[in-house]
């Protein structure tokens, strides 16, 4: 009798310790679980300074939502300082200095290989203004792909120019953002699938 209380007891003294064990580990999964959705929480919210410096409670969007329009902004700037020039040769080097910091070295090889043609001893010489004009920018952004549409203008002493612009290229997600890559891409394999005119204006030289 005094066996069977025994082995009662340890049955009993067993199972104590296995529900406590078990509820010991389901409360450490639950308070984890809990732990991280508040942490996960607490990274999308920011506080912003309004006009008189006080602290303002905002909330992030999710990242993916606006990674597209990231995108589209990143190329959009990188065409806009490849593209927009003007005849100073501080001028061009400050615009292809600011790109190159948005692009791998396929920006590198096209602008070595203007340099080299003298494309931008030809501004200098004419006095030529170079703008650009986006029209539209498609990006594919699980392919992670973009094709540029604009029109650039060469404006000269003697004649006014109007090119079409294609190009395109494929974009890398880097792990930092920097003040010279606030959107924490790289544009990749770049290149011109169009640059054609389109018009030709000639000026009155008086």
């Amino acid at each position: 009798m005094i066996i069977k209380n025994i082995e009662t007891k340890i049955r009993l003294a067993t199972f104590i310790a296995g529900a406590s064990l078990a509820t010991a580990l389901l409360m450490v999964v639950a308070v984890s679980f809990f732990a991280y959705k508040q942490v996960g929480n607490a990274r999308k919210s920011v506080y912003i300074l309004d006009a008189n410096n006080v602290p303002v409670s905002a909330r992030q969007t999710d990242v993916e939502v606006n990674r597209p329009i990231e995108y589209r902004t990143h190329v959009n700037l990188f065409h806009s300082l490849f593209f927009t020039l003007a005849p100073d040769d501080k001028f061009i080097e400050y615009q292809m200095k600011k790109a190159m910091y948005l692009i791998d070295e396929s920006g590198a090889l096209q602008y070595n290989n203007l340099r080299e043609k003298g494309f931008f001893n030809s501004i200098l010489s004419s006095s030529a203004v170079l703008t650009i004009q986006t029209d539209s920018i498609h990006v594919d952004p699980i392919k992670k792909y973009f094709r540029y549409y604009g029109k650039q203008t060469i404006d000269r002493r003697s004649s006014t120019v109007v090119r079409t612009l294609v190009t395109e290229g494929y974009l890398r997600d880097l792990e930092v953002r920097t003040d010279n890559n606030g959107h924490g891409v790289l544009i990749t394999r770049w290149k011109t699938l169009e640059n054609k005119d389109i018009s030709y204006v000639q000026k009155n030289n008086f």
